[in-house]
């Protein structure tokens, strides 16, 4: 039997949120299962979830996670222009891998970005848990862009940052936002292994095509 103490924080929980927080995760998780099928209009939703999202962070004091929000605006439309660009060329954005001394760069980055801006926050700003805010917004900077250029190890990159923001939202009362980034852990190995089928496939096709074409060449020789 549940403790009754524990429903009643449930239900304080639930009366809290506001109808913006509800709007916000709805759009948010429709901007997640669209990029899982490569939906191009997964941006329209992540513009929309963002610009909630910019105003409900600040109310919390987590001023770079609000901070953070502007990127994404910025990058909702850049990763529209980036799969539109493509397409419009008949040149689609494939599902590419990033070199083993691509990610390490981009760990010793966040990590001395992380300690940097964690710093500033701490001793110069009222802003709560200064690291944390810090690492899941560099991580997160570094992983939509990486999901602009179709990078296959994005979805990596999102069960690390997913999983560190739920115990952020969680502190800072955002309790629908931090069971919506509950279940963006488990949507997130999904869409890994989504994209990574279709990366073989694309491989697989390449080769086939590589095969034809020397063969083609030999057969002329």
């Amino acid at each position: 039997m549940l403790d009754p103490e524990f429903l009643e924080i449930i239900r304080t929980s639930i009366a809290a949120m506001s109808l913006w927080e509800v709007a916000a995760v709805i759009l948010a998780l429709a901007y997640l299962l669209l990029a899982m099928r490569e939906k191009i209009s997964c941006w329209y939703a992540a513009f929309a979830s963002t610009a909630i999202y910019l105003v409900l962070f600040w109310d919390v004091s987590l001023l770079m996670e609000s901070a953070l929000q502007i990127f994404y605006l910025v990058m909702a439309v850049y990763g529209w222009w980036q799969w539109r660009h493509h397409r419009d060329k008949n040149k689609d954005l494939k599902i590419h891998r990033w070199e083993l001394q691509t990610h390490l760069m981009v760990f010793s980055g966040v990590g001395i970005l992380t300690v940097l801006f964690g710093y500033l926050l701490d001793n110069f700003t009222s802003a709560a848990l200064p690291y944390l805010d810090s690492f899941t917004t560099l991580g997160a900077v570094v992983t939509t862009y990486m999901v602009t250029r179709k990078v296959l190890e994005n979805w990596i990159y999102w069960i690390v940052v997913d999983g560190a923001s739920i115990y952020l939202y969680l502190d800072r009362g955002l309790y629908l936002t931090a069971l919506l980034f509950l279940l963006y852990v488990v949507l997130v190995v999904i869409g890994f292994f989504q994209w990574k089928s279709i990366y073989n496939r694309q491989n697989q096709a390449e080769q086939t095509r590589f095969a034809s074409t020397k063969s083609g060449q030999v057969s002329n020789a």
